[in-house]
């Protein structure tokens, strides 16, 4: 599989069995997410849950940088007064559901600088590993800009309010040795190991069973969006994972465990 997506500024393509990826690849805006990159990304998402060919999802950017973040010079100057947000807001926010919304496990690897709305677009993932040497940070404050509520959630549920706050309030580039101690990053590895590590993760993960990965995200998610659960929730969550009792993936895991093989998932 391989894709040039965006007037070629995302390149799709397969590194391992089950694995996706998907690499920003606009070094002219040093990978700054321009509306076309981020519609191609809202397009292409749902197309790739397709049965359980593709398992794990990969983002990653072209050397040097991971993401610039939101490319603000989309923003024509005559718009700022009247409809700038409508403009901005629209299409990342319709990337960002569609990487939220994404029933597969998504892993960011983080090969540079990684700030803005390239770094709302790592946290979207559900792990992130990164290289050492890089730089994330948040720098709405020092472009007069109060960043979305729906973003500063993710980072709130990801690094805690006193972190957050450090992050939206200085405006400063955190180290990748900094973000891991924070929890922004899960790895920090040699920048020239990344790309080798985040796939052999990625296809970890693929390796796994297809119906608990996704099961066991959407109860996470739902989990951490809604710390209160509805009655109608808890029952959803009861049946989902009784529902894994009767699937033939789980006999065939049992039996793979006991006979010492590698299991063959059908997904159901």
């Amino acid at each position: 599989m391989k894709e040039r997506l965006a007037s070629g500024k995302l390149l799709l393509d397969s590194p391992a069995d089950a694995v996706v990826r998907l690499r920003i690849s606009n070094p002219e805006r040093r990978n700054a997410l321009d509306h076309e990159i981020l519609d191609a990304i809202a397009e292409t998402l749902p197309r790739l849950d397709q049965g359980i060919a593709n398992r794990c999802l990969l983002i990653t950017g072209a050397p040097p940088v991971f993401s610039a973040g939101y490319d603000i010079s989309a923003i024509p100057s005559q718009t700022f007064e009247r409809d700038a947000e409508a403009l901005v807001a629209h299409p990342f926010h319709a990337a960002m559901e569609a990487l939220a919304n994404h029933p597969w496990p998504t892993v960011a690897a983080i090969n540079g600088a990684c700030v803005g709305g390239g770094l709302e677009l790592a946290v979207t993932c559900d792990m992130r590993i990164a290289a050492n040497g890089a730089r994330l940070g948040m720098p709405p404050v020092k472009l007069g800009l109060v960043y979305s509520h729906t973003g500063l959630r993710k980072f709130l549920g990801t690094v805690g309010l006193a972190r957050t706050k450090e992050l939206f309030l200085t405006g400063r580039n955190f180290e990748a040795e900094r973000a891991a101690e924070i929890g922004l990053v899960h790895e920090v590895v040699a920048a020239e190991r990344l790309e080798e590590v985040s796939i052999a993760l990625a296809a970890e993960i693929a390796a796994n069973a297809p119906l608990s990965m996704r099961g066991n995200k959407s109860a996470i998610d739902l989990l951490a969006a809604s710390p209160v659960l509805s009655e109608q929730q808890e029952a959803g969550l009861i049946a989902l994972r009784e529902s894994c009792f009767s699937s033939a993936d789980f006999r065939e895991g049992i039996e793979a465990f006991a006979e010492k093989r590698k299991p063959e998932w059908k997904g159901r």
